[in-house]
């Protein structure tokens, strides 16, 4: 079930790229953002690359990965998937993920490694990108 909410972030897109898809029929959306997010009580950078593409039609599919660096000098990589709609917002998408992160084994990012993580992401057509993370508990 939805846990509580461990974070929230702001940013921006800072590129998006078409790439060759899988099959000749389809292409591929990379879109990187960098955001500032508070994880856990504690501040700091997300930088992320994530692709996404129609799998079949109607159904968008993304996987993606990033890394974290806090104010106080520690990181963690993460690695996710999920599925995504476009927006009416020109080549805006809101996609539902999960994310699992690999921290350190001590320090305030630690619990992490024992967590999934479900993401609400927008990438808006303007270039400003939020999300909105919680944890899962089973």
């Amino acid at each position: 079930m939805l846990g509580e909410k461990i974070g929230e972030e702001q940013g921006r897109v800072t590129s998006r790229r078409i790439l060759k898809g899988d099959d000749f029929r389809y292409v591929k959306l990379e879109v990187t953002i960098e955001t500032q997010l508070t994880l856990l009580g504690v501040k700091g950078t997300n930088l992320a690359t994530y692709t996404v593409f129609e799998r079949v039609p109607g159904q968008i599919y993304g996987e993606g990965q990033g890394i974290v660096m806090t104010e106080t000098g520690e990181s963690a990589i993460w690695n996710g998937h999920g599925v995504a709609r476009p927006t009416a917002d020109g080549l805006g998408l809101t996609i539902a993920a999960s994310i699992a992160f690999q921290a350190p084994a001590t320090g305030a990012l630690a619990r992490l490694n024992n967590v999934l993580v479900v993401v609400e992401h927008t990438a808006a057509g303007d270039g400003t990108a939020t999300s909105t993370l919680f944890e899962w508990k089973s």
